[in-house]
């Protein structure tokens, strides 16, 4: 899979423990602050709205009101539309906003600069897929990152990672010196409704034989969703800017130990068999859409999973383990009614193929 390969497929996808929320006794409890959340009710918007209200600060919403819109009653909620109908949140004022809902750096540009005169921070969610390449390891905050080839495009099926680039600079030309532009890999966890990691905890809980590409020793990265709302938490409490790799874990891991977390997990029921990358691409049995987390580290994509993380981890991004991970992911998926859980299967390999293309490992000769 090549790098404008991974980016369709990202966007097709979409639409340790946690930071401690009780203060030590030598430290003095965060001043309580009004956060305006914009968005809010999609995947990570409910776990950010959580993570705040659980540590005492105020949160207001603005968003369509169209989706999960029966979600927090009890919080202020304003209405209007991102695309020129800001009315809603004019003269109003807050300590910070954060956005993650920002994809055209043309409308994030109308609310920070709406914004900027009375909130103190703006905090925009980007994505690890803003950078040029993943060619070389190790990548940092300064590698290069997209930029677009038309100005005024915003077609996000084909310019994701440029667009989130773009509105990155917005952003900071709106606010200087009061922006964080945070960057999270694939975001994985309890309420994930596009399916990009649960194939793993689910497809391994139903046991019998389990196709794994490679051999297993692949670096891979992820964010726990609950791990990325809690430390977006701290970076509003303590007012911090810049830009950041929020992505995990603390340590290099392969996919043999995120798949191994998830078989035991889901009661160590399935036999996992590696099938190598490239008889993979013979049966075009791609990365990262049918076999999630995983990216053969190939050409531009070399680097990839091995992206560095040291200057959000020195802010007080933490992790926790994948095992909980994928445990928390199950139980979820136990809730979720019968009539979801086919769009959530719909992001990995098919049973049926899996098994074709298992029969043709085996048979190669």
């Amino acid at each position: 899979m090549n790098r404008r390969s991974f980016l369709l497929a990202s966007l097709a996808a979409c639409a340790a423990p946690a930071v401690s929320s009780k203060p030590t006794a030598t430290t003095t409890p965060p001043a309580k602050k009004k956060v305006l959340v914009l968005g809010g009710t999609g995947f990570i918007g409910p776990h950010i709205v959580r993570a705040l209200l659980a540590r005492g600060h105020t949160v207001t919403l603005f968003n369509r009101g169209k989706t999960h819109a029966e979600l927090f009653p009890e919080l202020e909620k304003l209405h209007g539309d991102r695309d020129g109908h800001l009315e809603a949140l004019a003269n109003r004022t807050w300590d910070a906003v954060i956005d993650d809902a920002g994809f055209a750096p043309r409308i994030v540009k109308m609310s920070a600069e709406l914004l900027a005169p009375n909130v103190q921070q703006y905090v925009f969610i980007s994505t690890i897929s803003v950078y040029k390449a993943f060619d070389r390891p190790n990548l940092d905050e300064t590698a290069p990152v997209d930029t677009l080839e038309d100005p005024a495009s915003e077609d996000v099926k084909k310019d994701y990672g440029a667009l989130k680039a773009a509105c990155e600079k917005v952003v900071e030309q709106a606010m200087p010196g009061r922006a964080a532009n945070i960057r999270p890999g694939l975001i994985i966890g309890p309420g994930d409704p596009t399916g990009r990691f649960t194939h793993w905890p689910s497809r391994l809980a139903e046991g019998g034989e389990v196709l794994a590409p490679g051999d297993g020793s692949t670096p891979v990265q992820w964010i726990d969703v609950r791990d990325l709302a809690a430390w977006l938490v701290t970076v509003v409490e303590q007012n911090i800017t810049g830009t950041y790799n929020a992505i995990g874990p603390a340590e290099p891991t392969t996919m043999k130990q995120v798949v191994d977390a998830c078989n035991q997990a889901g009661g160590n029921k399935a036999t996992v068999t590696w099938v190598d990358a490239k008889f993979l691409e013979k049966q075009e049995v791609h990365g990262w859409s049918d076999l999630p987390l995983w990216i053969d580290p190939t050409g531009d994509m070399a680097g990839f999973g091995t992206l560095q993380n040291r200057r959000a981890v020195a802010k007080g991004l933490t992790f926790r383990p994948i095992a909980e991970t994928a445990k928390d992911t199950l139980a979820w998926l136990a809730t979720v009614p019968e009539a979801e859980r086919p769009k959530l299967a719909s992001t990995g390999i098919s049973k049926d193929r899996e098994s074709k293309v298992l029969a043709a490992w085996k048979a190669r000769g």
